[in-house]
């Protein structure tokens, strides 16, 4: 499913209009159920979404994490290398 390519007010501005259009149809009780259940289903579609941005944040940091150990490994073979180096020069001397 895709959410239609509008405004974020025109998107807004719609579900006004859809609630205001229910308003006449419903009795009180009846807006409420629907007003409770359209709740619920926009908590699940929240929670759902944040967690997605949570995972994607772990992901991210572990990606991250990897690339610094990358990077430490990376600069160890350098020092070893320049004190290999060090000690040759040092040895002729």
């Amino acid at each position: 499913m895709s959410l239609p390519n509008v405004s974020a007010k025109t998107f807004s501005l719609s579900a006004i209009i859809v609630g205001y259009l229910l308003i006449d149809d419903l009795t009180a009780s009846e807006q409420n159920a629907l007003g409770n259940w359209l709740m619920l289903t926009a908590q699940v579609l929240c929670t759902n979404a944040f967690y997605k941005q949570v995972e994607k944040e772990r992901s991210e940091k572990v990606s991250a994490t990897i690339s610094n150990e990358e990077g430490i490994v990376m600069l160890q073979k350098m020092v070893d290398a320049l004190t290999q180096e060090i000690e040759q020069l040092k040895a002729k001397h």
